[in-house]
C-alpha cells in the first residue's frame, strides 16, 4: 500500500532502523535478511532524499532529518496499533498477551506478587515483563514500548498521558533490633542526624536524592555510610549495625517478617508518596490495559490486607511540623526514596 508514493510497509522498517541504528539488528528484529534490510534502507533514502543513517567510526548515527522523523514515525505506528490492531475485547482465559511494565524493585517486591496471584486465577497464558527503570521512562511509554509505568506520581508526566493513583505510602526508619536503637520507641532529630545511614540511589531517576535531602535538612548528618541501587536491599544492610534506613512502610513491614528489625517513625515525617500508574493516551480504551489496571487496584487491596496497614500496626507518627511547613525546612525527595 502506498501513500504519497511511499510504501507504508517501509514505515515499520524505518522505525526499526532508527531505533536500532544498525541494519543487521533491525533485520533480526523484523526477521529479514541483511540484504532485504539494506534494500529497504536504500528505498527510504531515495524517498526522503536523505542518507538517514550514516557510518561514524564503528557506529551508525542518525542524520538531522532522521532525528526529526524518529518520534513522528513511532507516533504513527502507535496510533495504528492502538486504533486498528487492538482487539475489541480481552479474555484473559484465552489471551496470550505479554504485558510490559516498568517497575522498581520496591513495587516488584510488595505489589507484583499480589498482581500475579490474581492474574493466575483468571489466566494461565497471559505473561508479564517487569522491566527495570534504567533511564527516564516517559520516552519508552511515548514510543509504545511499554504498557504501563508504575512509579511515584512525581516521576510521571500527567499533562501528557493519563494516570491513576494506586495508593499512598508512608516512610519509616528501619533499624537492627539488636543494635543501638533496640529499645528506642522514637528517634530524636539529634539521633537521626548523628546516625549512619543506608541511602538508596534508584537507577534511571534524575530527581532529588535522599543523600542531598539529608545534607539540606540535617546539616550535621554527614554519615551516609552505605549506598545501594536497590530498595529491597536496604533493610538487609542495617542488620548487624547501628545504621538507619529510611524506607517505605510496606517494604519495611514485609522485610520485618524475615529480618530482626525495629520500625520507628521518622523524627519529622513528611507527606506520603503517591504511587501511580500511567499509560499511553492512545491506549486508554485498550481492553487488555483496562483489565490490567483494574487488577492492579485489586492487588493493592490484597497487599494492604496481608501487611495489616492499620494505624495501630505502624510506628506512631510524632506530632511534628509537616515538610511543607516553611518552618520545617526543605521537603524530602519522596519520589527518590519511592
Amino acid at each position: 500500500m502506498r501513500f504519497n508514493k511511499l510504501d507504508l510497509n517501509l514505515l515499520v522498517a524505518l522505525d526499526t532502523l532508527l531505533t536500532e541504528r544498525s541494519i543487521s539488528r533491525a533485520g533480526e528484529r523484523l526477521h529479514l535478511s541483511q540484504s532485504a534490510m539494506s534494500n529497504a534502507l536504500a528505498r527510504l533514502r531515495a524517498f526522503f532524499n536523505d542518507d538517514l543513517l550514516v557510518q561514524v567510526g564503528r557506529k551508525m548515527e542518525l542524520t538531522p532529518r532522521a532525528e526529526t522523523l524518529k518520534d513522528a514515525v513511532r507516533d504513527v505506528l502507535v496510533r495504528v496499533d492502538s486504533a486498528i490492531l487492538a482487539q475489541p475485547r480481552f479474555d484473559p482465559a484465552s489471551s496470550d498477551r505479554r504485558f510490559r511494565l516498568i517497575v522498581s524493585d520496591y513495587t516488584t517486591t510488595v505489589l507484583m506478587p499480589q498482581l500475579l496471584t490474581l492474574a493466575a486465577r483468571q489466566s494461565r497464558t497471559v505473561c508479564f515483563d517487569l522491566l527495570p527503570l534504567l533511564q527516564p521512562p516517559q520516552r519508552e511509554l511515548e514510543r509504545g514500548e511499554v504498557d504501563l509505568l508504575v512509579l511515584p506520581l512525581e516521576y510521571l508526566t500527567p499533562e501528557e498521558h493519563p494516570f491513576d493513583v494506586l495508593f499512598e505510602e508512608q516512610f519509616v526508619c528501619a533499624v537492627w533490633s539488636g543494635g543501638r536503637f533496640a529499645n528506642t520507641d522514637k528517634l530524636t532529630v539529634e539521633q537521626y542526624a548523628a546516625a549512619g545511614h543506608v541511602v538508596i540511589y534508584p537507577p534511571g531517576m534524575d530527581g532529588p536524592t535522599l543523600a542531598a535531602w539529608l545534607k539540606r535538612r540535617y546539616p550535621a548528618a554527614q554519615r551516609i555510610e552505605v549506598t545501594t541501587y536497590s530498595f529491597a536491599a536496604a533493610p538487609y544492610l542495617v542488620v548487624g549495625t547501628d545504621r538507619i534506613a529510611t524506607m517505605h512502610a510496606r517494604l519495611a513491614k514485609l522485610a520485618r517478617k524475615s529480618l530482626p528489625l525495629r520500625l520507628l517513625p521518622a523524627p519529622l515525617p513528611g507527606p506520603p508518596m503517591k504511587q501511580a500508574i500511567q499509560w499511553h493516551k492512545y491506549r486508554t480504551q485498550d481492553p487488555g490495559l483496562v483489565w490490567l489496571r483494574g487488577l492492579l487496584h485489586q492487588a493493592v487491596v490484597r497487599m494492604d490486607a496481608e501487611l495489616d496497614l492499620s494505624p495501630a500496626a505502624l510506628p506512631l507518627r510524632p506530632k511534628r511540623p509537616a515538610w511543607n511547613d516553611p518552618t520545617a525546612g526543605a521537603s524530602p525527595p519522596q519520589a527518590a526514596i519511592e
